[in-house]
């Protein structure tokens, strides 16, 4: 493995601001955590920062909905098991429960605080069913805009919150601690004119860490541009540990524009259209998940996106067709209106025509590790959202259970710091040795996702993840390139990119066998002797540890492995 940045190199901070909490990201989950802090603790000073504008995040492009036990016929418990059967034996059932139990609660707070949720017309929450449901359980907004509904409600209601300050177009970088490994605050770029400008740091009680996935290490995904994996980097070189990275959910439906190249952000077809009875197909009409799987078109997401791959692999074709011409134009223009506007503007009209999709880098199941109160394990930082790993996704997220989580987890974090802030000294200089590797050329940066694509995607095995390995210990290596990299945010992110990539590719490396989102060519089947979480911490010199812990039991996967080495 290659030796990996333990510090960005920056310059120093050139101002200094104050807050007891701050919350990196501006998503369903730092929206969530900001304001639930302010409501727990009203004298708190809450900042928030975000990379880009506050509306520019992953929820936005959240289509399906949000996933709660809501309908009479439904249950807590009927929603765990399929959250459990989804995450193939590696979900925590008490970060499930926890989920699940209080999922719905959080729901109805949301429509409480304005968002606008599709209803029936005796006026009751419209429900409707994704893959691995068993039960219509999904709320959405506006057909399939429920990202931005939820969005929008939520930063009207911080707008209106004098007591949480903003930070836009700001690029976190590097955790500061106390000399007792406390977290002390962070520093962070922002971009713009007057005092803020440039590198500065934020000293506060408590970090948040929001920051949304990594998809960006893809040449394909469904993830806007600023998911570069920065809150993941950060927590690996602040010596937090970091799970189950190498479950990387694709979604199997995608937009493959046609002529158009299939990099960087994709439009993503909603799951909800399979559950509204949308069919994947060939070229030629075959169906492609007939016999497949128990729930065909509505299997989980990995059977689909595996499946998909299998018979455009065997057709030497790079997409397939999901039909959804059955349905009639009043179903399509009702229920989906932003993905046929957005098809329409390509030249495909879903009322008439099949619509070519494939598979794309989705979700990051896996990210930093926290307890149920969303504790990581560095003393006053907090993960929430697509960065964190609570427990609750396994190998496989649930369809529809991410903005769930990040309603959940976010408030519970709330909790957790009303119960009292930390206490950190002044934070210590950090110490800057061998681990500072130095920055990644980001004139590199599509070959990154290239070879990731390649060597670690939906199909991984031996020798792609050791070829994947090999390049990414080159990739972006001035010594190599023999370019000079000027600290600033393009060269931050392509260096969160690689240790982001490294660490996947890694823990891909070592889990052999396949599970969930994660398909090993060479060991098709899951092993029981697996049945565990990879954790990753990185020493201060820039290195990669591996470690293996079992699973808890979940009533619903046999089998376990014991302490110690992977198996």
């Amino acid at each position: 493995m290659p030796v990996l940045p333990a510090r960005l190199g920056a310059p120093r901070a050139g101002w200094t601001r104050h807050a007891d909490v701050v919350v990196i990201g501006s998503g369903v989950a730092g929206l969530t955590a900001a304001q639930r802090v302010r409501a727990q603790l009203p004298a708190s000073r809450v900042l928030l920062v975000t990379k880009a504008l506050l509306d520019m995040g992953s929820t936005r492009w959240a289509q399906g909905g949000i996933a709660a036990a809501l309908a009479a016929e439904d249950s807590p418990d009927d929603h765990l098991r399929d959250t459990l059967v989804a995450g193939v034996g590696l979900c925590d059932p008490g970060a499930v429960r926890v989920l699940v139990t209080e999922g719905p609660a959080r729901v109805r707070e949301l429509a409480a605080l304005g968002a606008r949720f599709d209803l029936t017309a005796a006026g009751e929450l419209s429900l409707t069913r994704e893959g691995g449901h068993l039960r219509d359980r999904i709320v959405h907004a506006g057909g399939d805009a429920t990202g931005l509904e939820v969005e929008r409600a939520l930063i009207a209601a911080l707008l209106a919150d004098d007591g949480i300050d903003v930070i836009e177009h700001a690029l976190v970088l590097d955790l500061l601690v106390d000399a007792d490994g406390q977290t002390a605050g962070l520093t962070l770029h922002v971009l713009g004119e007057g005092t803020r400008d440039g590198v500065g740091a934020v000293l506060a009680r408590a970090v948040i860490l929001a920051t949304g996935g990594m998809g960006q290490i893809y040449a394909s995904t469904t993830n806007p541009s600023v998911s570069t994996g920065d809150g993941v980097a950060l927590a690996l070189r602040a010596g937090a540990v970091i799970a189950d990275l190498e479950f990387v959910q694709f979604h199997p439906t995608a937009l493959r524009i046609p002529g158009a190249a299939s990099a960087g952000q994709q439009p993503l077809i909603s799951e909800a259209m399979r559950g509204e009875g949308a069919l994947l197909v060939d070229a030629a009409g075959e169906r492609v998940m007939s016999g497949v799987h128990p729930l065909e078109d509505l299997a989980p997401r990995d059977v689909v996106a595996k499946q998909m791959s299998r018979v455009m692999a065997a057709q030497g074709v790079d997409h397939l067709y999901l039909d959804a011409r059955h349905l009639g134009e009043e179903t399509i223009l009702r229920r989906f209106p932003t993905i046929t506007a957005r098809c329409r503007s390509h030249g495909i009209d879903p009322v008439t025509q099949p619509i070519p999709v494939a598979p794309a880098a989705h979700y990051a199941s896996g990210g930093v590790r926290t307890d149920t109160q969303g504790r990581t394990s560095v003393p006053g930082l907090y993960a929430c959202g697509e960065a964190a790993c609570t427990g609750v996704h396994g190998a496989n997220r649930l369809a529809s259970n991410s903005l769930l989580e990040g309603l959940v987890f976010a408030a519970r974090i709330a909790e957790d710091l009303a119960g009292g802030l930390p206490s950190p000294g002044a934070p210590v200089e950090a110490v800057v040795d061998r681990g500072s590797a130095g920055l990644a050329d980001p004139a590199e940066r599509v070959e990154l996702a290239r070879v990731m694509s390649e060597g670690a995607g939906v199909l991984r095995s031996a020798p792609s993840l050791l070829a994947t390995a090999k390049a990414l210990a080159d990739v972006g290596d001035v010594r190599l390139t023999g370019a000079t990299v000027a600290a600033g945010p393009e060269a931050w992110e392509m260096t969160n990119l690689r240790t982001v990539a490294t660490a996947l590719v890694a823990a891909a490396a070592a889990r052999t066998e396949t599970r969930g989102s994660h398909w090993r060519e060479d060991f098709a089947d899951a092993d029981d002797a697996w049945r565990g979480h990879l954790l990753l911490r990185m020493d201060p010199d820039g290195l990669l540890d591996v470690t293996y812990a079992p699973a808890p039991p979940d009533g619903v996967t046999a089998g376990g492995a014991g302490e110690g080495k992977a198996p």
